[in-house]
């Protein structure tokens, strides 16, 4: 049904922009046409007024039928019956056609009664960008003996830069529609993905969650046996296979976890709580893993309390301890700080692990990223615990950041604003 409901919305969209679009075009046709129709209406009057002008101080009279004869779009054909000097129509010509607003460069040619042909008058060049004499052939008229014609090389080109608003429009609303089809499919490439996630974590579920607690059950059995018990070697591989099954179920929890929030957001159950008790928790915890660490709480007080989800953020302190003590070539040595700047709760988890390089340093928080080197091929992990860690401050609005220490490991601070 949402999948229908989802096409529906696609298509409907598609339609809507393709409407727009080709409304658009149809449009920008129309207003072509109709620049046309005012370039010749222009291009008619300013010529007839030339024709007049022509007249004036002669002994003929302006013909009653029209003088003007439109050959093509762009060649026009003037019949003025009087012999008249090029000079005195190139100024004509010019001054009409300022008049008119007509800036588009033209070109002009006379009859010549003697030879019978047209003859070249001159290239007018309005735009300054095209100068110098063209060589366009100007076609004899038939039945006609005082005349000139005139032609606008770049009325086409005139045109189109009088819509060039018409045309921007068009070319947004092209570019819209790509986008908009790029980000269609995009999105059911997500939903693609999305549905094989989800799919592979129910399949996972299954697959890995049944056969372990299988394994668990029966190795837990199998420990309690007399025989077990007095065999030390034999308890010993009993004791590693509990070990070693309870750690892969703590890396599948951790995947689903992981996963099922990036499927449907965590529901936080924000309450007031206090930091210490649940550092000192999650210490205590930590040491369950590893005797060996070494943990130093340093605060100017023990009543710091902030509004926070008491779950997730028992888990963002073990992993953070958990990550520290895993990254570590000699004794593991923590100092958890809590300090108090301007009205922002500074809670830093200091370490003297392997450290990380400066380039690497801005990709820890990212999934399933694990620092290339010679102690992570060593610790088993899927580089999400500081992912989780970053996911669960975000949902806090909290800001969290690593430095490097001067001298060795690393520097992981949390910023949460005291509300």
């Amino acid at each position: 049904m949402k999948l229908n409901k989802l096409n529906s919305i696609i298509i409907l969209g598609i339609i809507a922009i393709v409407g727009i679009l080709v409304a658009q075009l149809l449009w920008t046709k129309e207003a072509f046409t109709i620049e046309e129709k005012k370039f010749s209406q222009k291009t008619h009057i300013a010529l007839l007024e030339v024709a007049k002008k022509l007249y004036q101080g002669t002994n003929h009279d302006l013909p009653t039928e029209n003088p003007i004869k439109k050959i093509s779009n762009d060649y026009y054909v003037v019949n003025i019956d009087n012999d008249f000097e090029p000079e005195i129509l190139e100024f004509y010509l010019k001054s009409e056609f300022k008049k008119m607003n007509l800036t588009t460069d033209f070109e002009y040619a006379m009859y010549n009664c003697q030879s019978d042909e047209m003859v070249y008058g001159n290239y007018i060049s309005l735009s300054d960008k095209s100068k110098g004499k063209q060589s366009i052939y100007f076609p004899k008229h038939k039945n006609l003996v005082y005349y000139f014609a005139i032609r606008f090389p770049n009325e086409t080109t005139y045109l189109f830069s009088s819509l060039r608003f018409w045309f921007v429009l068009s070319m947004v609303l092209i570019l819209i529609l790509l986008i908009y089809v790029y980000s269609i499919f995009t999105l059911l490439q997500q939903k693609k993905y999305s549905e094989l996630q989800r799919d592979f974590i129910n399949n996972m579920t299954h697959e890995f969650k049944t056969p372990l607690s299988s394994i668990l059950i029966a190795s837990n059995y199998l420990i309690k046996q007399e025989p077990i018990k007095k065999d030390k070697k034999l308890y010993t591989y009993a004791e590693i296979i509990i070990n070693q099954s309870n750690k892969l179920n703590q890396h599948i929890e951790k995947i689903l976890t992981i996963a099922k929030s990036d499927y449907s957001p965590l529901e936080l159950n924000t309450e007031n709580i206090a930091i210490v008790p649940i550092i000192e928790n999650a210490i205590e915890n930590i040491k369950l893993k590893y005797p060996e660490i070494t943990t130093t709480i340093k605060t100017d007080s023990s009543d710091y309390t902030i509004i926070a989800d008491s779950f997730h953020f028992n888990n963002l302190v073990y992993n953070l301890l958990d990550n520290a003590a895993k990254y570590c070539d000699t004794k593991p040595e923590i100092v958890i700080r809590l300090s108090k700047e301007n009205q922002v709760l500074k809670l830093e988890f200091i370490d003297n692990g392997i450290g990380i390089s400066n380039k690497n340093l801005s990709f820890i928080f990212d999934k399933f990223y694990r620092i290339p080197s010679e102690k992570s091929n060593e610790v088993n992990g899927f580089g999400l615990g500081l992912y989780y860690v970053k996911k669960i401050c975000n949902l806090h609005h909290w800001k969290i950041n690593a430095t490097n220490n001067p001298e060795k490991g690393i520097t992981l601070t949390i910023l949460i604003p005291n509300k």
